[in-house]
């Protein structure tokens, strides 16, 4: 096993603390334009996860990492309220497709907006974090401090 350094932890530390402040400002952000943060998962997830434009049932769960019924169910809800559509795969019945709606296409640009531009004032801080190699040893440059002989 590999050891951990200080600087690895608290590199580990500020990641987590930035994950966090990202998904607390994507759950504002969602009540903002009035969705549920869930709601605005299933509508990234209907327009980006598969890269089609529409997800099944089985690619969303996936996607939200939730139980099968527990999609069925948040599908249901953003149905009733006109984020989503459902269509039969002409070719698998057994198969639902849902896609965004034109209003579930609107916040989703909405939000996909706020997003960018939080991610962009975040990406500087990201930066700083160094995960890929070892911290070098820091060095003492001339005039810095005294030396310890």
């Amino acid at each position: 096993m590999t050891a951990v350094s200080q600087s690895d932890m608290r590199n580990l530390a500020r990641f987590r603390y930035a994950i966090r402040k990202l998904l607390r400002f994507s759950e504002e952000a969602a009540r903002k334009v009035g969705l549920t943060p869930q709601h605005h998962q299933l509508l990234l997830g209907v327009a980006g996860f598969t890269g089609e434009g529409w997800a099944t049932i089985s690619d969303l769960a996936e996607f939200l990492q939730v139980r099968h019924h527990s999609v069925v169910g948040l599908v249901d809800r953003a149905q009733t309220m006109g984020l989503v559509r459902r269509e039969t795969n002409p070719d698998d019945r057994r198969e639902v497709h849902v896609s965004l709606t034109a209003d579930g296409a609107r916040k989703l640009r909405v939000l996909s907006g706020m997003h960018r531009k939080e991610l962009n004032g975040m990406r500087r801080s990201l930066d700083l974090l160094d995960f890929g190699t070892p911290a070098a040893p820091k060095r003492r440059g001339k005039g810095r401090g005294k030396s310890r002989a």
